[in-house]
């Protein structure tokens, strides 16, 4: 799949999660295959204020690439100019978000709250899309909610505007991440537009990646929660592909190894203090469904060194 100028090796993307698709976490999907990986959704206005914390969130590691920075907003002229400053970032796609469904952000018009103004994502994209070089692509949903079910009209505008591809969640705002994602959705935004559809909701393993391409015609997979605590889902799609088999699952000495790599890196590029306090999230993501993870669960929030964590780590896991 080619996005513009943009190559993408395989069909399998890591979507934007917030507080999820960190560098460390990028690093470990790429090494399993990832087609291209997503960043945490940044703020425009936060850019345009020069925030702190926005520094950490615009980290970009050469092995990554091709990656897709992604930003949200609802002012079409700052996020153009933010866009238009953080060009010469090493990102190769500039995605705007228009899915986020966190309230938060909705009530200021922006992610998922832009579903409901046609006209402005037109603008957004139109001028964002002119300021810089960089393929523009945009992220949506369904729609905002059952009364508002427009991914098809919006898609359409976003390829007018000059969008080089779209990703759609098979789910309103409303939804959240609740029921079952409608991959019909994506099928009639495919059939609706010229440039390449990524679909997005409920692939969890090959088979339903396969599902949802066979049964959209989408030109590429977005994994999500499907890849929170598991990066190694995107060796199993490629594998499943190759094959038509799954491979096996690693063994649980190899998600403890992977654990402690993701938690070096973490304090790498995030210092022991946060490192490993984010790494607790991880954590309960890996070892869900194992034998004592509830309990494992209760005692990760509790560690605040990397040798507390390698070391309550190898006592639960063996």
């Amino acid at each position: 799949m080619n996005i513009r100028n943009v190559k993408i090796d395989n069909p399998y993307i890591l979507a934007p999660m917030a507080g999820v698709t960190d560098l460390p976490f990028r690093l470990l999907c790429k090494e399993q295959g990832a087609g291209l990986l997503c960043m945490e959704m940044i703020s425009a206005k936060a850019l345009q204020y020069k925030n702190k914390n926005t520094k950490a969130l615009l980290a970009i590691h050469p092995k990554e690439y091709p990656v897709s920075l992604q930003l949200f907003g609802s002012d079409p002229k700052i996020i153009s100019e933010q866009a238009k400053r953080i060009e010469e970032l090493p990102f190769q796609i500039l995605d705007i978000n228009m899915g986020c469904p966190v309230p938060k952000v909705v009530k200021n018009g922006e992610g998922s709250a832009l579903m409901k103004n046609p006209k402005l994502v037109y603008e957004i994209v139109y001028q964002t899309a002119r300021a810089i070089q960089k393929p523009v692509t945009v992220k949506i949903r369904k729609g905002f909610d059952d009364t508002c079910i427009n991914a098809v009209e919006i898609a359409k505008i976003i390829e007018e505007a000059g969008g080089a591809a779209v990703a759609v969640h098979g789910r309103t705002r409303e939804q959240y991440y609740s029921g079952k994602a409608d991959w019909e959705i994506i099928r009639q935004v495919k059939e609706a537009v010229s440039i390449p559809v990524i679909g997005n909701g409920d692939v969890t393993s090959g088979e339903k990646a396969l599902e949802m391409r066979e049964r959209t015609g989408c030109d590429g997979v977005m994994i999500g929660r499907g890849a929170q605590g598991n990066p190694w889902i995107f060796h199993e799609l490629l594998e499943y592909d190759r094959t038509g088999k799954l491979p096996p699952r690693p063994s649980k000495e190899q998600i403890k190894e992977t654990m402690l790599r993701h938690a070096r890196l973490q304090l790498e590029f995030k210092g022991e203090y946060l490192g490993i306090r984010e790494m607790r999230k991880h954590v309960a993501w890996y070892t869900k469904g194992m034998e004592g993870s509830a309990k494992l669960r209760d005692d990760i929030n509790k560690v605040e060194s990397y040798a507390e964590l390698e070391t309550l780590l190898n006592e639960r896991i063996k």
